[in-house]
């Protein structure tokens, strides 16, 4: 695998730009904002200064932070299937799955319940834990079609499996049936920051998203959060994002850390590729803020070499999606990953 990715530092001021230059020793990080608590009262400027810290002290940091909570060679895989393409509502700039995008992905109904098992199986025996459930919807309108979904997170569940779905906004009562069913997480992204977001979606709004997550902590589902970077965002925009999701009431479960994968058709597809090491500051300050969540490195990883990804596991990512598509985009496969783990030491969550 090698890296698309550039490892220049951008320059001050720039998009995801790097910490200041400092002469003499590298100034540490209060101790107050490296304790490790779990705490939901973050200032803004308290994460900024954790942002903005010199890389490497940053990524000292966050890796003493994350040892604290979980194994630090450990590693959960999840497995990510569309179960319904193309053909959203939803104007995403990012997302090649939208109507309102040309792009080559082409519209396909709900797959039926005896493939998205055998998918299911086929993670577990390449060595997921978590099976995720996609689906290219603004909401399910349809009851039958929602049923449908219940049956297949009970068959998933059924194989021992945590079972994830995102299937855009939900209710409250669809949110109970789910918990019901034995849904372990529910996945619903920010995207980015409040302040920028509607230069990438108008047709949902940001409370939109909130409501969502919402009704889905009400049922005592476990929330799987994130965004993704290199869409325009500035700095700001990416601590703000941190913010949010570091002072909701209770932390996202997980967290998932994408890198803009530009597809050609849709309103992002010039933009450039995310320096790594943007990546690594983004994944490091949301480990240090949100001590306990799993820090998923997710989309943008195909891009991105071993020696690449082991920076993010040292400053604290300890989940991934493996197999060959995200949906629609890129993946490492399962091979290049169980490669990449026995060359680094790591070791898959069963």
């Amino acid at each position: 695998m090698t890296s698309g990715m550039t490892t220049g530092s951008p320059a001050a001021g720039s998009v995801g730009q790097a910490a200041p230059a400092f002469a003499g020793p590298c100034p540490r990080l209060a101790p107050d904002l490296v304790s490790g608590e779990i705490r939901s009262d973050w200032t803004k400027a308290e994460i900024a200064r954790i942002y903005f810290s010199p890389l490497l002290e940053l990524v000292y940091q966050s890796a003493s932070v994350h040892r604290r909570y979980h194994d630090p060679r450990a590693i959960q895989q999840c497995t990510l299937l569309s179960i319904k393409t193309g053909g959203c509502s939803e104007n995403c700039g990012y997302c090649p799955q939208s109507a309102h995008h040309s792009t080559a992905v082409k519209p396909e109904g709900v797959l039926d319940q005896d493939s998205v098992e055998a998918s299911a199986r086929a993670a577990k025996e390449a060595g997921s834990d978590r099976f995720c459930m996609g689906a290219a919807w603004r909401e399910v309108h349809d009851n039958t079609q929602f049923q449908n979904i219940l049956a297949m997170v009970r068959r998933v569940k059924a194989l021992d499996m945590e079972v994830c779905v995102t299937l855009g906004m939900l209710s409250a009562e669809q949110a109970k049936q789910l918990k019901a069913a034995g849904l372990t997480a529910y996945n619903h992204n920010l995207d980015t920051s409040a302040g920028f977001y509607d230069k990438i979606v108008t047709t949902r709004t940001y409370q939109d998203r909130l409501n969502t997550l919402k009704n889905v902590r009400d049922a005592g589902i476990a929330i799987c959060c994130g965004g993704i970077i290199g869409m325009g965002e500035s700095a700001e925009d990416r601590i703000d994002l941190l913010h949010t999701l570091a002072t909701l009431p209770e932390h996202p479960e997980s967290v998932p850390v994408n890198a803009l994968v530009a597809v050609k058709g849709t309103p992002l597809e010039e933009r450039p590729p995310v320096d790594v090491l943007e990546m690594v500051r983004m994944i490091a300050a949301a480990r240090i803020v949100m001590p306990a969540a799993r820090i998923r490195l997710s989309a943008g990883r195909a891009a991105m070499s071993y020696v690449e990804q082991a920076l993010c596991f040292l400053a604290g990512a300890n989940s991934l999606f493996t197999g060959e598509k995200l949906l629609t985009t890129p993946n490492c496969d399962s091979d290049a990953d169980r490669q990449m783990f026995d060359l680094l030491g790591l070791q898959p969550i069963t």
